[in-house]
């Protein structure tokens, strides 16, 4: 099963997209919040995100949504960190966190492959909000 990590600045923010994803998603989905800094503060840590890309990754690859951009960076500083088997099963999904992440968890818990599930996350974006 695909695993997702959700990076955002705020960890309350990561969790509490954690949260609503997995009741969308079965209980077997891995979905992880890598937000924050320790202490609580705003911002984001490249040793959180690896701790869970690597937790989330069940063999069949691992989705990461981000909410801002030093996210992306942080991210991908976490990613040349990964040994290059698992690096070759993580895709960065260019998606609204909150609608990507509902829209992946769904996808990766009824066994959607990798790219199915970044596919999902990023249709998202043409979800109309009104």
């Amino acid at each position: 099963m695909v695993g997702i990590v959700l990076v955002s600045h705020s960890e309350k923010i990561a969790q509490g997209i954690r949260d609503l994803s997995m009741q969308m998603a079965s209980p077997e989905t891995k979905i992880l919040a890598a937000g924050g800094l320790p202490g609580g503060k705003i911002g984001t840590d490249f040793q959180r995100i690896l701790d869970a890309i690597q937790e989330a990754d069940q063999g069949d690859g691992v989705v990461v949504l981000m909410d801002l951009g030093s996210a992306i960076m942080s991210t991908e500083t976490a990613l040349d960190f990964l040994d290059e088997d698992l690096r070759k099963r993580v895709v960065l999904a260019d998606a609204p966190i909150v609608e990507g992440a509902i829209s992946c968890s769904v996808a990766a818990s009824i066994g959607c492959s990798l790219e199915e599930v970044k596919a999902a996350a990023e249709e998202s974006r043409g979800v109309k909000k009104f």
